[in-house]
């Protein structure tokens, strides 16, 4: 039996343990500001309704609960079957998967938790509204790390919302990811680059450009003026911030081919890493650029666009490896003091 002596065993509002928000709507957690929707394109307010990378950290001693209650499966989501489960980590492990279902109703889920402090990522699929959490106690926080991209930010193709490569590398780093990464979007929209300059963080990285191949073309002379103006928006509001940009993966039907502008991909990912040596040659020192060709091969693409979950690892890798070497950004420290990896 609980004692009622320890504040955490009451049901606490489950807000001050909820990491990887942008924006909140009334009780939903969202990932783009809902003061400012009717400059976003249609596509990228639909994902960002979802809650993608939105998860709870929590020290506990022993099993904890969380009340919550979970919408309907959206139909792009029903693709993604690792979104339909809550998943509980233990130092970047997998301890357990809970399978949901769809109900409005309230529930509560229990947790059979060892002890000590552990991250639970909802089924973003579902959409659930988190309303409290007994019997566990929030986690400290940690330096925000904003993430802008398209459906690979997102995390399209990863197992579950833990083997992203946003997700990996915020561990990694000891960082709070908050996934701002929209499928079927990021065009590199004025919008979007002012909504990431209003945000606060510590730690920035955009990753876009796949999507201006086909899905809206772009011209490589339009993606550069884009990738200028984008990030000078940011810096806006973020002037000394370290900021890394991610230049499109390699994706083999479009390296050669070109878009109804004339571009391939080839050739767009050239302007945008281009456009980016040329802010930091004109004196953004706090600016780096990771090249995205080399950084995943065909055959870890599982429908020749989206990595699995070892192309999002290497992704990953490469990104929190970038983020320390070119941008100074220190690796967590336990407390002994002795470095730690994390999966």
């Amino acid at each position: 039996m609980r004692s009622t002596g320890d504040a955490a065993d009451r049901w606490q509002d489950a807000r001050p343990f909820v990491r990887g928000v942008g924006w909140w709507d009334g009780d939903r957690c969202v990932r783009a500001d809902p003061a400012d929707a009717a400059r976003l394109p249609l596509a990228t307010w639909a994902r960002a309704v979802m809650p993608v990378g939105v998860r709870l950290e929590f020290t506990a001693k022993g099993p904890f609960e969380v009340r919550y209650r979970a919408g309907a499966l959206g139909t792009v989501d029903a693709l993604r079957e690792g979104g339909r489960a809550w998943e509980v980590l233990r130092d970047g492990e997998r301890l357990a998967v809970v399978p949901e279902t769809p109900s409005e109703e309230e529930r509560v889920l229990r947790v059979d938790w060892p002890g000590g402090s552990g991250v639970l990522h909802p089924p973003e699929g579902y959409s659930p509204v988190l309303l409290g959490v007994r019997g566990a106690r929030p986690a400290p926080p940690r330096p925000r790390w904003l993430v802008y991209g398209d459906s690979i930010v997102e995390g399209w193709s990863a197992a579950m919302p833990s083997r992203g490569w946003p997700a990996r590398a915020g561990r990694a780093l000891g960082l709070d990811t908050v996934n701002l990464g929209y499928s079927g979007s990021a065009h590199g929209e004025p919008a979007s680059a002012q909504q990431l300059a209003a945000l606060p963080g510590e730690v920035l990285t955009v990753a876009f450009g796949c999507n201006c191949w086909r899905g809206v073309p772009y011209s490589a002379g339009l993606l550069a003026e884009t990738v200028d103006a984008f990030l000078g928006l940011v810096r806006a509001g973020h002037p000394r911030t370290p900021l890394l940009v991610v230049s499109p993966l390699a994706r083999p039907d479009a390296e050669r081919t070109p878009n109804p502008l004339g571009a391939t991909l080839a050739e767009l990912r050239t302007a945008m890493e281009e456009a980016v040596r040329a802010r930091i040659a004109r004196g953004d020192g706090r600016l780096a650029l990771l090249p995205g060709a080399g950084l995943v091969g065909p055959d870890r693409l599982v429908d020749g666009v989206h990595p699995d979950d070892e192309g999002h690892a290497r992704i990953a890798s490469a990104v929190a490896r970038a983020l320390r070497e070119e941008l100074g950004v220190p690796s967590p420290q336990p407390a002994d003091g002795t470095a730690r990896a994390q999966s």
